[in-house]
């Protein structure tokens, strides 16, 4: 209850202080995001970050793979499968890909 209750809390006051900002402030900001996201050592960082993530989840993939080995459930087997083959090959919206 007590999360709840911080949450609307933060939520009111963002509200709010978005509010006293006004668009001007909004558009600024977002322009702001938008040229920072296509700074190229910006992107390269994300790349970089994302291989690294892609790196680390295999091999936890296959840690966890061995030692529950047949025991998981064809259900979860079939989902990462699916998962797996439908995020093969195209770019995040990062303009990454995900190889």
């Amino acid at each position: 209850m007590r999360y709840k209750v911080t949450f609307v809390v933060g939520l009111a006051v963002g509200y709010v202080i978005g509010t006293r900002a006004g668009r001007e402030r909004y558009e600024q900001l977002k322009k702001s995001v938008r040229q920072l996201s296509q700074n190229p050592a910006v992107r390269n960082a994300a790349e970089s970050a994302a291989h690294n993530g892609r790196e680390v989840a295999g091999k936890a993939f296959h840690a966890v793979s061995d030692k529950v080995g047949d025991r998981m459930p064809d259900s979860v087997s079939e989902r990462v499968r699916s998962l797996r083959e439908r995020s093969s090959g195209r770019e995040d919206e990062w303009g990454t890909t995900n190889t």
